[in-house]
This record gives C-alpha cells, structure tokens and sequence, in this order.
C-alpha cells in the first residue's frame, strides 16, 4: 500500500517508550544529509523488525506548518532494524551531541508513524522465507540442538555451532541448521587478513565498538566438516553448506581444509550446493577450490570503488582487484558468483559509486547482488573511511531500477541460493 501522506517522525523519551510526534514529519538520512522522503518509498514495518533508541541523538523532521526540517526537542531519535531479505532506502536522520555514543553494529533504518502502524523507507528484496522470524519454533530448535550434539559429541564444530551459534546468539543459520533445513553453515577460519572496521567478531580492546558475538578459536578438521554436512546435504530441502560465516576470520586462509573437505564431500553425496562466502583475496585458491566441486561464491564488499573498499576493509596481503578475479574464475567454471553488497544510503547510491558498480557487473558477468543492509554507526563509519562528501546521490530505490533495467539477468536477492534455484528455476519459493 502507499500511503497518501507522509508518517510521523518517532522519538524515544530514554525509557523504553516511543512516541510519534504529529509536528513533524519524519525524514531520512543519505550520507551526511538529512532529506525527505517519497511516499512510494514507505512500507510497513515488516515482521521480525525492531525499533531502537539513539541516545544522544535529536531526530531531524519536516515541520507541517512550515515545511522546513527543524530538530525534535523531545527525547531521542528512533531508527528501525529491518529483517534479512530487506533493504533499506535510507538511514534515520538525527542530529548528534557532543556526548553520542557509538552504535553498535546494527542497522539504523528510517521509520516513522501512520494510521496505528510503524513504516519504514525499504522494500522486500528476497522472496525466500528461510530467516523470517515466525518460521522459528524455539521449542524445536531446542530439540534439534539436543539432537545434533548428542550425535556429534567429538565433533568441536557442531558444538560451537550449536552451543554458541544457535543457542547463545540466535544466528539464523544455525537455527536453520538444528531444524535440519535449507543452508548449513561452516566456519573454519580463526584467522583473517582483512582488519574489517565493522568486523562482527573481532574489534581491538581500544575501539569505541564491540563485536556482535565470538569468533572461532580452533581449526576444523575436514573429518569433522563432512561428519554433519553430509548428512545435512543428503536430507535437508534444498540444502546449501556454505564455508565463511559471521563468527570467524576469512575462510580462504583454510583453502586447504575447505578442499579436502569438499572432496570427501563429494565422495558421499552429489546432492545440493557447497558455497563460499569470502573476501575474495585470494582468486588461486578459488581456482582450486571450484575444480574441486565448488558451486558458488559470494564476495563480500562495502563498495565497488577501490579507495572506499581499502578504507574499510584494511586488507593484508591481498589487493580489491582479487575480489573481480574471484568471481571471474568462478564463472569460468560455470559456478554461481554474487557480491553481498552493504547497502549504505548516500554512498551506494552516489552516482560515483553506480558507474563503478555498472563497470564491475560488465567485468565479472556477476550472477547476483545480495543487497545487505550496513549494519554500523553512520557517523562512525564515515568518519573512519575519511568521508566528508558523498556527492551526487539517486536514491537506493532509484539505483535498483536502474541497475535491474540495464541488467535484467542479474538476479537481487538476499541469501545464498540452493542448486534449483542455481540451475535455472531462480523464482523458486523453495523455502516453503
């Protein structure tokens, strides 16, 4: 539905408690600069969101009477989580003090209030259901955990996957996984050649942040690997494993475990899709890897432009330009290749940044975007990267159109898609 009027700008008195105020209308944040926001843009917010206080932080709205943005002297700002298979048009816009301190690493969607519901600017990117937040029953997450770790008890991988993973930070992945269902994950790597400055499982002890959960300690061995992915991929529906998650470093410093892995994989079972999610710094290593059996990779970026890339991720030893010849090589084998793309408002959608995104889809001949939300501080983040101009912006919501309208067999999407979906039937709702 679109709606006929702009919502309301929401505030937060540092209670708990948020309020709409019906003064002022609630904008959007692109780049630095707070703006407004186009009717068409608003959706609900979907099932599975959250709203969140920004202390110290004063919401920037459009007063009705005037027209004109003013601050909300009330309370603090109020910005949106928006669930997996959504993307966000724009930030909550704000304006901070002196005392703000910095976000944790979530996203910071718009949102706003109309007619007894909360709307938020972003549309449904994905139509897999695989991490909605009804489809999971704690209750048999419990019995499936209980169930792995009792048919795994030597297997330390299961253990942190279930003990950690599941049970200690809810990751959907292994939800799904103690479900028997869908994708499977691997992590691998308790090391990385990348200093991420949004890294979800490892900040320095002197950073304003804090990582979202651990990271993995030990290295896995290709035994305990195939003990559980085999049997996930002989069982589960439209089943993917997939090595490179949230709690560890770069999976392709553990290139050669993921090989053997992958071969002994194979042994067993031809069913389903082995994926890599990576950094992309290392293109012989893939080389390898998909001459093995490998089916797909995802590379994740902040941005297609070198300079905002080494800006955040700091790499070591490893250049931007191996990320391009990693999915080249992948698509020379015939295999899957997409980029999980950090959506940020004002930086993804700067005209600077679609040129080079146009180039590199030309470049790679990239199956797929996954356009993720940027779960970091705004501020934070482009104050690190030495960002003071974003230039010229479209709107994400414009960006899409146009890159879907030049490429349209470039699919978007949200997820790693299972082998149907690879082969060709990529409309799939294969998650029911």
């Amino acid at each position: 539905m679109i709606l006929t009027t702009s919502p309301f700008l929401l505030y937060s008195d540092g209670k708990g408690n948020i309020f709409e105020d019906t003064t002022l209308l609630a904008t959007g944040r692109s780049g630095w600069d707070a703006v407004p926001i186009d009717l068409i843009d608003w959706m609900e917010l979907p099932d599975g969101g959250s709203l969140y206080e920004l202390p110290e932080r004063k919401a920037i709205g459009i007063d009705l009477k005037t027209g004109d943005m003013r601050l909300c002297e009330k309370g603090w700002a109020v910005a949106a989580f928006i669930p997996p298979a959504h993307t966000g048009f724009y930030l909550a816009a704000y304006e901070s003090t002196k005392q703000a301190p910095t976000l944790p690493l979530f996203c910071y969607t718009a949102a706003g209030w109309f007619n007894n519901k909360f709307y938020v600017p972003a549309i449904r990117i994905e139509k897999d259901i695989r991490q909605e937040s009804s489809g999971y029953d704690q209750q048999k997450i419990n019995i499936g955990t209980e169930k792995l770790l009792n048919a795994y008890p030597q297997n330390r991988l299961v253990q942190h996957l279930m003990n950690n993973c599941c049970q200690t930070y809810h990751c959907p992945a292994a939800r799904n996984f103690s479900l028997g269902r869908w994708e499977c994950p691997i992590p691998v790597s308790p090391a990385c050649n990348a200093n991420c400055l949004g890294c979800i499982s490892f900040q320095p002890q002197e950073e304003t942040i804090t990582s979202t959960q651990d990271r993995l300690t030990f290295k896995p061995r290709a035994e305990e690997i195939v003990e559980f992915t085999v049997p996930h991929l002989e069982t589960a529906p439209f089943p993917v494993v997939s090595f490179g998650q949230g709690c560890e470093g770069e999976p392709l410093l553990m290139w050669e475990t993921i090989r053997d892995s992958i071969l002994e994989i194979r042994k067993h079972t031809t069913k389903g899709s082995i994926n890599i999610n990576t950094n992309g710094s290392n293109p012989e290593a893939v080389k390898v890897l998909c001459e093995t059996g490998l089916n797909s990779i995802r590379v994740s970026t902040n941005s297609v432009r070198k300079n905002i890339y080494e800006a955040y991720y700091r790499p070591n030893n490893y250049s931007f330009e191996a990320l391009a010849e990693c999915i080249k090589v992948v698509r020379s084998f015939g295999g899957w290749a997409s980029i999980n793309y950090f959506v940020f408002p004002g930086m993804t959608d700067s005209l600077e940044e679609y040129e080079a995104l146009r180039k590199f889809i030309l470049d790679t001949d990239l199956n797929m975007i996954q356009w993720r939300n940027f779960n970091i501080d705004p501020d934070w983040y482009l104050g690190k990267i030495g960002v003071t101009e974003t230039g010229e912006c479209m709107g994400v919501n414009k960006l899409l159109q146009n890159i879907r309208n030049e490429f349209p067999h470039l699919k978007f999407g949200y997820f790693n898609p299972p082998i149907e979906r690879i082969k060709g039937n990529f409309e799939l709702d294969f998650a029911n």
